[in-house]
């Protein structure tokens, strides 16, 4: 069974990495496993995780999806989910990311935990995680998919490493005592149009109890939240379609502006 189990992990992360090679999303796990569960996707997920490490990149945080009640509901669940940072998914705020960099390409406006200690669950609080924090940053989220049309069941996006991207911080740190995390606004803007806005509490109530979650979640895969990583607490507003020559930047009370723009 266990290596069964290895066989079927590793084909599935090859069948979601080939959709880089041919430029294109690739069909959905779940259609050719129909009965993967969300265990095994998260085996899938690390395991992919776990060959990016090998080949030379740094795990620099995580990142927690689904944490609006609206997204909940259109995948059937009834908690958040999560994936792994790498340093190369990370860019500078203001950059212009590459089209060969990206599939299907989505920004979110999020609010963005910078640790100064470990978080190790299973019984992490909020009230911890304020105290891990060493500061709270503006951030953009670029989601992207690897399968085709963003047609996903949770499975499929957990397999798929939440169906994270690329991420760009940016603004003025905050300590967290400085600012209300559940009230901080957020203005996201297109092209200079502003499409939606969101606040703090639209994570899952607070932002905190979001990384609170996500500690106690990764002590179930042996995985504990490290002093200096970066966590993306979870959109604040619906995600938006990026189109090469986009640019995009958000506005959040306090803590400044975060941009980002897309190549011709």
């Amino acid at each position: 069974m266990k290596t069964e189990n290895t066989t079927k992990t590793e084909s599935h992360a090859k069948h979601l990495s080939h959709a880089w090679s041919i430029k294109e999303g690739v069909q959905p796990v779940t259609v050719l496993d129909p009965d993967l569960s969300v265990d095994e996707a998260y085996q899938v997920q690390l395991h992919t995780i776990d060959q990016y490490v090998k080949n030379g990149q740094r795990i620099t945080g995580k990142k927690i999806g689904l944490t609006s009640k609206a997204m909940q509901e259109m995948l059937g669940v009834g908690e958040p989910d999560y994936g792994h940072l790498l340093d190369q998914m990370e860019f500078e705020n203001g950059g212009t990311i590459s089209s060969d960099l990206v599939l299907q390409p989505k920004v979110e406006g999020e609010l963005a935990f910078i640790l100064k200690e470990d978080l190790v669950g299973p019984n992490v609080t909020s009230l911890d995680v304020l105290k891990a924090t060493d500061a709270i940053v503006p951030a953009l989220e670029i989601v992207d998919s690897r399968i085709k049309d963003w047609k996903i069941t949770l499975a499929d996006t957990v397999a798929d490493n939440a169906s994270s991207g690329l991420y760009v911080l940016g603004g003025r740190p905050k300590k967290v005592g400085d600012v209300d995390l559940k009230q901080i606004g957020m203005a996201l803007y297109k092209n200079g149009e502003l499409l939606n806005t969101g606040v703090g509490a639209a994570a899952l109530g607070d932002p905190a109890k979001c990384v609170a979650w996500l500690a106690n979640k990764l002590a179930t895969y042996g995985i504990t939240l490290k002093k200096g990583e970066v966590i993306l607490s979870g959109a604040l507003s619906a995600a938006i379609e990026a189109e090469p020559g986009d640019h995009f930047y958000a506005k959040f009370a306090e803590l400044g502006e975060v941009h980002v723009s897309f190549t011709e």
